[in-house]
């Protein structure tokens, strides 16, 4: 009990000095909060050894504890690692400010001035796993935005996360700019967790990242709004109208590019018509990367030592070297199955029918979806959006990758000269 009144104490100060940070962050000058991201990036650079040695405790615990391979890459701040969260500071201190944009201003019958302004959303609480460099990004974006953010890492990543914290909030005070705008929760015990998801009267989003697993739990037991992904059942539909060499491509990069991310293809789908001279041309290709293909009845007749796909395939982001394989009648049916079995992340048709084209883009309901390219251009820095705190395939607020504009909201704002309502 002791144990978990401290907890909670613990994360509800926490929450309490964001609240108050968040308050005067948001009406502060654009200048002051590049100067901040400059100071960080330049921070970080200075204390990369004491950045470095932290990290190391973290990468000597996972060791021990029998992590991946895969998992210690994710978890290591190599110097490609920390040049890349410099540059990432960098690059979001060059982005445009969305805060305290005025757009629809419109005057009223009765001469009322009726528009809307862009504000930060106020704290957010942001739930992730592994990568050390979520902390950095997350920070960024959110303080560019206006917005305090309380962080909390995977316990395989607490020191390397406290480490990246205390480096942060001391740019924040050189630049006297509260510290408590940036703060990550120093306690590894799931509990932190449950409290953070408690506190609606001071955190106003969050914001998980990381495995559904993870993401399912705090849907599930958040009083806060969440912004969510499950999972990317990415999938590729080839038309009778396909450039073979270029639905290869994009074939090939949306699966064997990085194939353990949430953009990487997952399920191709290919017309009858083509399937027959399709399928031998692509099939050997992916053999030959390594991709293990689970087909349909139909696919396992075109190409040789094929796996049998069952009904869990169809759902399955398998973050591995594996893809689905399925021969569908038309357009039609191809979108059929992307309604059943997708997930609302990233869809793409390759085509030269313009109006398959135009009937995939409006009737396919995901957070993106593409004409003749590859799914692992579903990114936030790919978009034009500068970087991404995350993609969200809920509806509200945010549809798609997220970046500086979907960290804020907007008002109303209204300018009279002495109306009264009759």
């Amino acid at each position: 009990m002791e144990k978990d009144m401290s907890v909670q104490k613990t994360v509800e100060t926490i929450a309490i000095a964001a609240k108050k940070a968040a308050r005067k962050l948001a009406f502060e000058s654009t200048t002051r909060k590049n100067n901040v991201l400059l100071r960080m990036a330049e921070a970080l650079q200075e204390e990369k050894e004491f950045i470095q040695a932290e990290n190391e405790k973290d990468l000597s615990a996972g060791r021990q504890k029998g992590l991946s391979a895969a998992m210690l890459d994710r978890l290591a701040l190599t110097d490609k690692v920390i040049d890349s969260m410099v540059v990432g500071l960098q690059e979001v201190a060059a982005l445009p400010d969305p805060v305290g944009e005025v757009d629809e201003m419109i005057r009223r019958p009765n001469g009322l001035m009726v528009g809307r302004m862009r504000i930060p959303l106020g704290v957010i609480g942001m739930i992730y796993e592994s990568r050390p460099n979520v902390t950095v990004d997350a920070a960024a974006l959110c303080l560019k935005a206006g917005n305090a953010v309380i962080l909390r890492g995977g316990s395989e990543a607490i020191h390397s996360n406290l480490a990246l914290a205390r480096v942060l909030q001391e740019a924040l005070d050189s630049e006297n700019i509260n510290p408590a705008a940036i703060q990550v929760i120093p306690i590894a015990d799931r509990e932190a967790v449950n409290v953070l998801l408690s506190l609606e009267d001071h955190i106003d989003l969050i914001i998980p990242r990381g495995g559904e697993g993870l993401i399912r739990f705090v849907a599930q037991n958040s009083r806060i709004p969440v912004l969510k992904h499950y999972k990317g059942v990415c999938h590729v539909f080839v038309d009778n109208e396909a450039d073979f060499g270029m639905a290869a491509e994009i074939i090939m990069n949306g699966k064997t590019q990085r194939p353990g991310v949430c953009n990487a293809l997952e399920t191709l789908l290919v017309h009858r018509d083509i399937a027959a001279d399709f399928l031998p041309q692509i099939g050997a290709r992916l053999k030959d990367a390594g991709v293990e293909i689970r087909g349909c009845p139909e696919t396992r007749e075109i190409l040789a030592d094929v796996k049998e796909a069952v009904e869990d395939d169809w759902y399955a982001e398998f973050l591995d070297l594996i893809l689905a394989v399925r021969v569908v009648d038309d357009l039609d049916a191809a979108m059929d199955h992307i309604d059943t079995y997708g997930s609302q992340h990233t869809e793409v048709i390759v085509t030269g029918d313009y109006a398959n084209a135009q009937r995939f883009i409006k009737e396919v309901d995901a957070s993106a979806v593409m004409v003749n390219a590859s799914t692992r251009f579903s990114d936030g820095g790919q978009f034009g959006l500068g970087a991404e705190i995350g993609i969200s395939t809920t509806k509200l607020h945010a549809y798609g990758p997220m970046g500086l504009k979907e960290l804020t909201a907007r008002k109303f704002i209204v300018y009279g000269d002495g109306q009264v309502r009759p």
